[in-house]
């Protein structure tokens, strides 16, 4: 059958995360490195597609093929990894522990910010020229967003955290039912129509996604952002890191586990 029932694909994802956990330290830094620099430049296709017809939602529901890409080359996400990885040791699978899913993460979150680091430098170079030339249209959008979504919380104070953090939880529900919906199907085209429902939604509504931010943010330095690194990490990829790991993790990962692999007592018939 073409689609999994949800005991099933929950079975896949603790076996996926298994796999994840015990992966060579090569493998998932290659892995974590391709999928972060696929997500920068999805994400930079995006945003010329918002800039050139002026319709954030034609970029949105075109965003969502680099996620479908990365996925089906089996490169990891961390927002994925957070999902996924925890599960193992939640269902005490052998040689499962919290210090191998700490590894896990450290590695990916390195190799990701590695490949958005890699495109951020490429797209700066296209669209000054080489550094010659003053950033085109394209490149000053990158450079307000990067102000708008640092300074713009900062200016709010605990106010401005608590968005950032809840937008970051909401981004990585929807990203990670991305990763889980993909798993329900068993052909290329019924997990690409699965992802990209979610991501879409995700894109559109602004939520704050960690890894596309170690693209926007770097770029956005390099072509004239009035922010600093510093705002980045603090009023940004930092409490973006916490709030995917919330969302993917209780929205997501637990949830099903709980319910669909882990099921409770049925209740007696009075």
């Amino acid at each position: 059958m073409a689609y999994l029932a949800p005991v099933e694909f929950v079975t896949k994802m603790v076996d996926a995360g298994e796999s994840k956990l015990f992966m060579s330290t090569r493998d998932t830094l290659i892995r974590a490195y391709m999928a972060g620099a696929i997500l920068a430049l999805s994400a930079a296709f995006a945003i010329t597609v918002n800039v050139n017809t002026g319709n954030p939602l034609v970029g949105a529901l075109l965003f969502p093929v680099g996620f479908c890409l990365l996925y089906l080359l089996g490169f990891d996400l961390l927002t994925g990894v957070f999902t996924l990885v925890p599960l193992a040791v939640l269902d005490k699978r052998p040689g499962a522990t919290w210090s191998g899913v700490m590894r896990n993460w450290s590695l990916v979150f390195a190799g990701n910010f590695a490949g958005a680091i890699t495109v951020a430098v490429f797209m700066s170079i296209i669209l000054t020229f080489g550094f010659t030339e003053p950033p085109n249209a394209v490149g000053q959008k990158l450079g307000t967003i990067g102000e708008g979504r640092t300074l713009g919380y900062a200016a709010h104070g605990a106010a401005g955290m608590l968005t950032l953090f809840i937008r970051g939880v909401m981004c990585n529900w929807m990203v990670s039912t991305g990763v889980v919906a993909a798993m329900m199907s068993t052909t290329v085209s019924g997990k690409v129509i699965a992802m990209w429902m979610p991501i879409l939604v995700f894109f559109y509504m602004g939520f704050e996604h960690s890894i596309v931010n170690m693209f926007l943010f770097p770029a956005g330095l390099m072509l004239g952002g009035q922010f600093t690194f510093m705002d980045y990490l603090l009023w940004n990829e930092l409490p973006t890191v916490v709030g995917n790991l919330v969302g993917g993790l209780t929205f997501v990962g637990a949830t099903l586990y709980s319910t669909h692999y882990k099921t409770a007592p049925r209740r007696a018939i009075a």
